[in-house]
Order: structure tokens, then sequence, then C-alpha cells
């Protein structure tokens, strides 16, 4: 049975050390540049503020403009290519309306592509390259319900992709983001295997490709200790029958061993595989807001409201118009991510958030006959935190305080609402709370103590990569001599006898 722990273990090293390798070197790459994105403070600094002359129509024409059955999940005013917009999210799809003229926007051609690039880079050249569904740097799926995408090139070599629906800037890529890239997320997530013939297997090929290195790690540490003499060494005196490059091996393998195997296992656990983290019945956030985003709960004009927010101090450069527990509210987000709420029924009190009585009320509607249990979090732990921005969920807001309710429904959810806006800032089922044990913790050291002591974060997952450099390095350079090898002889021939202590491979 030992010889088979070894030969699987060969042979799969042979297939994948080198594999791991690279999965090192890219992760080290990516705990300081992560894959592009355009991040909510890039947003809000390219926009200026809104203006309450000749704008904006009211919301029931936006409404019937957009011409559908159902209403919006979400409304917002802004800027592209220098004009007022409103733009309407319908499930998986954008739908824009001039705020001016109050006419649905049919498609984004070249021209207004150019123009919301100069909007984002004033005074910058650019350079239009096209109509394309998807790039290298835009396979991420939240772009989906803005493909295809134009994209421009600016003189500095940033590429920014804007939506052919709403005509907004959605994505940029820097030219030091994407070098840096081609040696970190894209070669850490197999995107090479993105856009082509494989597209439709590559989430397959990741999992199967975790799978089999994480077998190929646990073997590795079963026969490394199978191989180490913890009570007596061998006649060289050593604990390791290795020598040279086997025993840098083995030695790497038994001291990192375990945290390779942590970060392959993680890493595996990152692609949901069959669909182990994914909550069959989650849970209905409907009844949140209490009401159908209709024009009728908003009687107050957008023009008003821009009005009354730079009275109080506060430039908008975004308006949304939300509801928390059958209330409308338009809230007003400016340059610095700072916000603020106008109560649509037009009292004009501005409120800078929402009660924790409120708040509750709006969750109780979504089970009405349950008792929630309710905490208010002044500071972050180890379920609710945030990351570096560049990091890949990093970009998401994670404000404090926030109250965290938890419900009773079958995926034992978790909300988390933000008090200064009354949104849902995070949703966390039994799915996912074992995900950030098996995946954020394992495999990108989320703990509180080292993401806030960043020296030390940093130090340990360095020493970690380069333990698991020094693994899969040696074992890539021992299978390629052992592909080397020449043929043994025949089995008719004696074997000449082995020395104890003085073998130089890892296997029988």
């Amino acid at each position: 049975m030992k010889r088979y722990f070894y030969l699987w273990h060969r042979w799969l090293g042979i297939g994948l050390c080198l594999l791991m390798a690279l999965w090192f070197v890219s992760g080290l790459v990516m705990m300081y540049v992560g894959y592009p994105k355009l991040t909510p403070r890039e947003h809000l600094a390219q926009l200026p503020a809104l203006s309450a002359e000749d704008c904006c129509v009211p919301l029931a024409q936006v409404l019937a403009a957009a011409d559908e059955r159902q209403a919006p999940a979400a409304v917002r005013l802004t800027t592209v290519a220098g004009q007022p917009r409103y733009l309407l999210r319908y499930g998986q799809r954008v739908l824009a309306v001039d705020a001016r003229s109050g006419q649905r926007l049919a498609g984004v051609d070249e021209q207004a592509a150019r123009a919301a690039a100069r909007q984002f880079a004033p005074g910058r050249g650019v350079s239009y390259q096209g109509l394309l569904d998807e790039d290298a740097w835009t396979h991420s799926r939240a772009l989906d319900a803005d493909r295809p995408l134009h994209r421009v090139e600016l003189d500095d070599g940033t590429l920014l992709y804007v939506s052919s629906h709403s005509g907004e800037v959605v994505r940029d890529a820097t030219a030091s983001e994407r070098s840096w890239n081609w040696l970190g997320a894209w070669l850490h997530w197999l995107y090479p295997l993105r856009g082509g013939t494989l597209d439709r297997w590559w989430g397959d090929i990741v999992i199967y490709l975790s799978l089999a290195a994480t077998l190929m790690t646990l073997l590795g540490i079963v026969v490394g200790l199978l191989r180490w003499r913890f009570a007596k060494p061998y006649r060289s005196g050593a604990r390791s029958p290795y020598r040279g490059l086997a025993r840098w091996h083995h030695i790497g393998g038994l001291a990192f061993g375990a945290l390779v195997l942590t970060w392959i296992f993680s890493g595996l656990m990152s692609m949901n595989p069959w669909r182990l983290f994914t909550t069959p019945t989650p849970l209905d956030m409907a009844a949140y807001q209490g009401a159908e985003l209709r024009a009728d709960a908003f009687p107050l004009p957008a023009q008003q409201a821009i009005t009354r927010l730079r009275e109080a101090g506060l430039n908008a450069r975004e308006l949304h118009w939300r509801l928390v527990g059958g209330r409308a509210y338009l809230q007003g987000v400016d340059a610095s991510g700072a916000t603020a709420l106008l109560p649509a029924d037009g009292d004009g009190t501005l409120l800078h958030g929402l009660t924790d009585a409120e708040l509750l009320r709006a969750a109780q509607a979504i089970r009405p006959q349950e008792r929630l249990q309710v905490e208010r979090l002044n500071a972050y732990d180890f379920y609710y935190y945030a990351r570096a921005e560049h990091s890949m969920l990093g970009h998401l807001e994670r404000p404090l305080p926030v109250l965290r309710v938890r419900f009773d429904d079958p995926a034992q959810t978790w909300l988390h609402l933000d008090p200064r806006t009354g949104s849902v800032v995070g949703r966390l089922d039994a799915g996912q709370r074992t995900s950030r044990w098996l995946f954020a913790l394992l495999h990108s050291w989320d703990w509180l103590p080292l993401l806030q002591n960043r020296p030390l974060w940093d130090g340990w997952m360095w020493l970690a990569s380069l333990g698991g450099l020094l693994i899969c390095l040696s074992g890539t350079l021992l299978g390629w001599r052992r592909l080397r090898r020449r043929p043994r002889p025949s089995p008719s021939r004696a074997r000449p006898a082995r020395s104890a202590g003085r073998r130089d491979t890892l296997y029988p």
C-alpha cells in the first residue's frame, strides 16, 4: 500500500508541481495588485455634482419611458458622458433614460463611449478600440448586465470599458494593473482558459485540478511522515533518508506541507464545487422594501432634492431612490461617499440615518411571525470586516456601525443593515459562513489580528508562500529528473544493492 502512496504522489507531482508553483507566485502578486475593477471611490471621483438647473423629468415619466411591466429593482440619477441620466436596474438588465428629455436610450454608440471616457479622464487623449463581449480584464460576472462593452484606451495606456446599455464607465484597467495581472490574478485563476473553446469547462478544470493537487499534497504529507525517522535515525545519522534536493523537498514538505494543503484545499472551496455552499431556499428580501418602487411613492422631485441636499452641505454626485419598510427616501451621495436621506414625502427633513427601530420593522416584515436576534456592531468581527480595496471583495463597502439581524429561516440567514442608508450591506447564510471558514480564512488568512496589523499579515503570507514555493519548485525539479531518467534495466538483471541513507530520490 505504501508503494501506491509513493507512486500516486510522484506522478501527480510531476503533473502539478509546476502549476502549484505558479499559483504561489501569482498569489504573492495578488497580495498587492488585484484583478482590475472600478471601485465606488473611483466611480464617484469622476462624477460632477448634480445640478438642479434644467433637470430633471419626473420619475413617473422615467418609468413610463422604460416601458417595463414590473417595477425596477433600483433607480439612480447620475451623470453619464456629461449629461444627467436615470439608470434603472431590472434584474440583470440596465436601462438608461435621459434626465432632461425623458427619452429612453436605445443604445450607446462609439461617440457616446468616447464622451464617457472624456468625462472619466478629462483632458486625456482617447482611442476607441471597438465593441467586445469579453476580454482578459472583463471576465467578471458583475459586468453581465452591461455587455457588450465598448473599450476605450487613454493616452497613458489605461483601458476603460463602457456599458453599451447605460453609457457608464464600468471598469478601468491601468497599464500597471494589467502588467502585474499577467503574473497575478490572470494566472492564478487560470484565465488563459477563459474566452476560448475551453471556456465552458473552465470551472470544472479548476475544480478538478485543485482536487488532484489536494490529493497530491495530502499523499506527500503521508509519505513524508512515513520516511521520517522520529525515534531512531538512519545509519547516516540523519532523520531523512534523502540527500540534496530531495532532502530539501522532504524537510520542506514536513515543515510547510500542512499550509500548502490548506491553501490548495481552500482554493478548491473558493470555486463552490458541486454547489456545496449554495442555499436551495434563500431568504426572500422583497418584503424588506415594503412596496414596489413606483412613482407615486416619491412625490419629492429630483431637482428639489438636489437643492435641499446642497443647502445642507452635501453636493450630491448621485441620487438613489430607496424604499425601507414601505417608506420612501431619496439618498444623496457626494464625492467622498458621504450620504444623507430625504424622506420622499417632501417634509423637508434631512436625515443622516435611520433608527434601529425603523430598520428592525423593515427586517421583521421579511418573516413577520419570527422573533429576530439583533445585535449592533460597532467594530469588525470574524464575519463582518473590511479588506484592502484591491483585494477580491475589498471594494465592497463595510461601514460601521451596522445592525446584524439573524433569522431562523432554513438557510439561517444573517443580514447586515446600514443605519446611514437603510441598505443591506451584507447577507450571510449558513453556506456562506461555512465558506468563510473553508475559503477566506484558510486561503487569505482573513483573521482580524493579522489583517489589522498588516506587517504581521504580510510577513506570515510571505513566509508561508516561500515555504510552499520551496516544496513546489523542488518537486518540479525532481519530477523533471525522473522524466529524464533512463529506462530501468530488464527485470531479469540483478538490481544493485541500495545503501541505507544514500538515496537521492523520494520514491522506491
